[in-house]
């Protein structure tokens, strides 16, 4: 079957829409992300959703209300425990890390027969996705416009120099906290699509690879974006035509494209010095 024939398939657009909506989040969350080095933070609160997911199949709950809620427990106590315990921010993150996927481990094994249903959410399955989650995402995205046009500004000013952004009266504490919520809820809205363990595909890798070559913010939000949705697009099609998991092949199609982002932007000025 040719590759836009294959979109004409009902599940291929709900896959693609799923892309669509989280290629924007990418934009303007992963900016913040790669610019306040947040990636470990990132990869770290979708795995942390672990125990959630286990516990929701057995509960009776939806995965993603508990992979939410597991989620911005993790992102507030990170948040508390930097700031109150003296711990270094990814010091603090690896603690919360490994201290809830050992509680996941434990009840996965001795307390709840999981099911399958965590395998799916830890590794994705964007070819399964339904109207619940693409109005999850949907809601996300909204949630994330608001609160970017809102506290970009204050997001900015902290990353790069915190005293003087407290001296010009903008809420740090409130935006950090809202930053790293907000992260996570992105996170939750992309684990069906790309899976807990993925996730930074999405998220990470496309902003990573437009700030090799983005002058400014907003080029690299927009570039960042325009990265994610065609990386999305693109690894879906050829998952598609080779039997492959969406979520592993756009984040092998995204870890191509960083690495011959990384090498132009290494050899093009040697290339151009040597024809001057």
């Amino acid at each position: 079957m040719d590759v836009f024939e294959a979109f004409q398939l009902p599940f291929m657009q709900r896959a693609a829409l799923e892309i669509a909506l989280l290629a924007p989040l990418a934009g303007l969350l992963g900016a913040q992300i790669v610019l306040r080095h947040l990636a470990f933070y990132t990869h770290s609160v979708g795995t942390a959703t672990f125990p959630g997911l286990v516990v929701a199949g057995p509960a009776g709950l939806p995965p993603l209300l508990c992979a939410g809620a597991v989620a911005l427990a993790f992102g507030i106590g990170l948040d508390r425990l930097s700031r109150t315990a003296r711990l270094a921010f990814d010091a603090a993150t690896a603690l919360l890390l490994v201290a809830l996927l050992a509680l996941g481990v434990v009840l996965a094994s001795d307390v709840f027969d999981s099911g399958a249903q965590v395998d799916q959410l830890l590794f994705g399955s964007l070819l399964a996705i339904g109207d619940d989650e693409l109005i999850v995402t949907a809601m996300v995205l909204v949630l994330a416009v608001a609160l970017t046009a809102r506290l970009r500004r204050s997001w900015v000013a902290s990353g790069f120099e915190t005293a003087s952004s407290r001296a010009l009266g903008l809420p740090v504490g409130v935006a950090d906290w809202a930053l790293l919520a907000l992260i996570a809820l992105a996170v939750v809205a992309a684990l069906d699509a790309i899976g807990a363990l993925l996730v930074g595909a999405i998220l990470v890798i496309p902003a990573a690879t437009a700030r090799l070559v983005a002058p400014s913010l907003r080029s690299l939000e927009l570039a960042a974006g325009t990265i994610a949705l065609v990386e999305g697009f693109a690894g879906l099609a050829i998952a598609y035509e080779l039997d492959v998991p969406p979520g592993a092949t756009i984040a092998t199609l995204g870890g191509i494209v960083f690495a011959a982002t990384a090498l132009w932007t290494r050899l093009a000025p040697r290339a151009a010095e040597a024809r001057a």
